[in-house]
């Protein structure tokens, strides 16, 4: 089973779940943005043996827009080089429109993740020769507000099953990108890898989410996460 199969088939599943208050939109940018992340997967998820970067799950203002994991408009525009276009689904939250490649506004933790690896890297091929980035849950969560909710913050009778879904398909993905190490993106997603991948030999590790609530990631994440990948054995150039 190859790695598109695999989110369509998640993406699928979890479409037929159903998500009380406060949740009041639940965005599946796997399904209306397909074609953008076709062309992520086709471009960068074939090769095996890298470390894979897990988040959490889409921004309202990043994959959310894009179809792509941290996918800030401009990144996924001018340094992926991915510009497919979609519908939009019919139903939206009136404070989080999807507009797709066309969105103003800016989702700070892809800035800070895709700025830091043009700096390093320079070019998408660089990067994604030793990284991939991946999400763990493939659907943005939106409270009445717009409030972005987490999936570690859903009803347990909620969040349980969505997990045993999630954590299946990560197994599934893992299986096929064979990586040298996974890395999750934060705590939840550190705490859904070791779950779900407990049972194989992948080693697991853990870097700071860009996250601009989390105050540590506003003094030079960058600097930080790099010393927590060389502590994990990642060389960078």
């Amino acid at each position: 089973m190859d790695l598109l199969k695999i989110t369509d088939e998640l993406s699928t599943e979890l479409g037929a779940m159903r998500f009380g208050s406060p949740v009041d939109v639940v965005y599946q940018p796997l399904h209306y943005a397909r074609p953008l992340w076709a062309e992520y997967v086709r471009r960068f998820g074939q090769t095996q043996g890298r470390v894979v970067l897990l988040g959490i799950n889409p921004g309202p203002w990043g994959m959310a827009q894009t179809g792509i994991p941290f996918g800030e408009v401009a990144a996924v525009r001018h340094w992926l080089g991915i510009n497919q276009t979609f519908t939009a689904p019919r139903q939206q939250h009136p404070r989080v429109p999807i507009e797709g490649l066309q969105c103003y506004r800016n989702e700070i933790s892809g800035q800070r993740l895709w700025g830091w690896a043009r700096a390093r890297f320079i070019y998408p091929e660089a990067f994604f020769a030793r990284f991939f980035v991946f999400n763990y849950c493939p659907l943005c969560f939106l409270e009445s507000s717009g409030r972005n909710r987490t999936p570690d913050k859903l009803p347990k009778a909620e969040r349980l099953p969505l997990e045993q879904s999630c954590d299946r398909a990560l197994r599934a993905a893992i299986a096929v990108l064979q990586p040298s190490l996974v890395v999750g993106v934060g705590v939840y997603a550190h705490e859904r890898a070791t779950t779900a991948l407990r049972d194989t030999q992948v080693p697991i590790g853990r870097i700071l989410h860009p996250s601009p609530a989390n105050p540590l990631a506003s003094r030079d994440w960058a600097g930080q996460i790099e010393a927590q990948l060389t502590a994990l054995g990642v060389q960078l150039p």
